[in-house]
This record gives C-alpha cells, structure tokens and sequence, in this order.
C-alpha cells in the first residue's frame, strides 16, 4: 500500500468511521465551547477547537507510526512471519468490517477497548472549558482508535520502518481531516447518521482493502493462487489471450539478469532460467522507496534489501524441477516471476 493509498483511505472511509467512534467526544467539546460563546466568555471561535483537536491528533499518530515502526525493527522478520502477520492483519480488517456491519456480536472483539479509567479521564476533560482541553482529546484518541485507524497501525508495525511508519500514520490522520473540519461543527446533529450510513461505506470499504493485503501476503509467500495469476488464467482461458504466457515460456533462459527498482514496481517483471543452472541477478534501485527495497524470493528463502539509488547482486542455483519462482517486495505488492524451464 503506497502512501497515497493510505492517505485516501483516511480521506475516503477513515475519516467517516472514525468520527462514529470518536465525534461523540469531539461533539462534547465543541457543545461545551458553543455554551462558553453564548454565556459571553471569551472564545477562539467554532473552527478553534476542530483545528486544535486535529492537529494534536496528527502529531499523536504520527509519533505512535514512529513507534509501532521501531517496534516492527526491532526484530528481523522471516518471510513466514511476515505473511502471517500480513494475513492476520487481512483478517483483523475483515473482523472490524463485520463489526461495523454489526453481522454479529462475536465481531465485537475485534475493536480494541482502552481501560475504563483512560475513557472517564476523556470524557471529563472532553467536556472541559478549558483552552487546550480539544488538543488534549485529540490527543488521547490514539487511545480509542476506530476499526481503520486500527487497520492503519497494524500496517505501519508490518512496515518496521520507523520513519515509513511514522509516515503512514501522518498521511492517513491527514487525510482524515477534511472530514472531520467539515462535519465536526454538524456531527451533533448527524451523529447517527454517520453511524448508520457512512459506517457500512467504511466497512464495504475495509473489506477491500483486507481483500488485496491477503493477496499480498499470498504474493510474499510465492503461492501461485493470487488475484493477478487467476485474472492471468481467465484471460487466457476465456479471452483466449495468452500470448504473453506464450512469450514467456518461449523465451531463452539466462544465467544473468538486471533488474530494475523504480516506483511502478520492478523490470523486467519476467525472467527465464533453465533448471539446476546458477543464476546471478543485477539489483539496481533507481527511485524505489518504501516497501520496494526489500527483493525477496520466498521459496528460495532469499531476502535483499537495496535502498533507494544503491546496487547489489545475488546467485542462486535454480532448482532441478520446472516451476514459477516468484519475486516481490516485503510486503508483497510489487511482484515478478522467475521461469524455470
């Protein structure tokens, strides 16, 4: 998931969830600022304590990315691993979707509770005059996170990159600020409605995401039964196109190859190998960051990180029987395939 992704999730689904969970509260202060203005006490104006509340929030998430990211570093991940937790996070996405979908009550266990004692202390300054009480709040939100939020930082602790982490939580809390300015001042009025409508469109929309982050792990494991192969396979079978299969298996095997990293993915995507025969591949990074670094070829058990505008190599002995050997990025969502003919 690139970052412009992550900041339209935000700006699509997390902003609408998490105002159900968190508007309530947001609600509370801006009623507590409304009964200030009105009783002649000094005040900032409405739009004050939305700005103040957002922005609190922004830095709060973005330094717990940092930390969920030195958490995910602070141990080198196996291939395995990573697809476990990958395939874990798909499910708890789908887990906070049915939730929202209110399928049933067992669902309910996939939203993280803070302590009781940390809400009561919310709520009380939520409902407090005091100037800094709307940073405060927003501040302490990353305490009741809603279902996507919770998706987002899962994502940022896969990623074990402080800094990419750190980055992915800005730009989802960003981009669930506009929502939140627009509706923050009505969401007394239309707080159920957020409730009822908006959250199945989060919820729908969670479930797609949770759909390709399980694709992705099945790519970072080097399973054949992906999305991109099955669309491979009927638009071969049914459209009857198949000439770039064809082409790839015709090709003629090599015993090295380059491949390029650049922020479309790697390439080329294809590469041809005759069996048992030893393979040197040139890894050269262009312009690729993020997940893209990290070339892995996981039934080769094969890990090799080349950061942005570095080169490197690696050999490998094909195996002796016939198969697609695929490569990806850590995160499984760049990916190409190594033939072995």
């Amino acid at each position: 998931m690139n970052l412009w992704t992550v900041f339209l999730t935000g700006l699509l689904t997390g902003g609408l969830s998490c105002m159900a969970v968190q508007g309530g509260l947001l609600a509370t202060t801006l009623v507590q600022n409304e009964e200030d203005r009105l009783r002649g006490i000094a005040t900032k104006g409405r739009a004050w304590p939305i700005l103040a509340f957002l922005i609190a929030k922004i830095i709060a998430y973005t330094v717990l990315g940092a930390l969920l990211g030195i958490f995910g570093s602070f141990f080198r991940l196996s291939v395995s691993t990573q697809v476990f937790l990958q395939i874990a996070v798909g499910i708890f996405m789908i887990g906070t979707a049915l939730n929202l979908l209110n399928v049933h009550p067992i669902f309910r266990y996939f939203i993280i509770q803070p302590p009781r004692f940390l809400l009561r202390i919310i709520r009380r300054q939520s409902r407090s005059g005091d100037l800094f009480a709307p940073a405060f709040l927003g501040a302490l939100t990353i305490f009741i996170p809603c279902g996507t939020t919770q998706a987002m930082m899962a994502l940022a602790l896969v990623s074990a990159n402080p800094a990419y982490s750190a980055i992915i939580m800005f730009a989802f809390t960003l981009g669930t600020a506009p929502v939140f300015f627009i509706l923050g001042l009505l969401t007394t009025k239309l707080s159920s409605l957020f409730q009822t409508s908006f959250g199945k469109i989060a919820a729908f929309a969670i479930i797609f995401l949770a759909v390709f982050n399980i694709n992705a792990a099945a790519v970072l494991s080097g399973s054949n039964f992906t999305l991109n192969n099955l669309w491979k396979d009927f638009n071969c079978t049914v459209l009857s196109n198949c000439s770039g299969q064809v082409l790839a298996k015709a090709a003629t095997p090599v015993s090295e190859a380059t491949i390029y990293f650049n922020s479309r993915g790697y390439s080329p995507e294809n590469i041809t190998v005759a069996k048992g025969s030893e393979v040197k591949l040139n890894l050269i990074n262009n312009d690729g960051e993020g997940c893209i670094q990290a070339f892995v070829i996981p039934k080769l058990n094969i890990q090799k990180v080349v950061r942005t505008g570095s080169k490197t190599s690696l050999s490998f002995t094909a195996p002796e029987i016939p198969q697609d050997l695929t490569f990806s990025c850590s995160m499984g969502m760049y990916n190409g395939v190594i033939k072995v003919i």
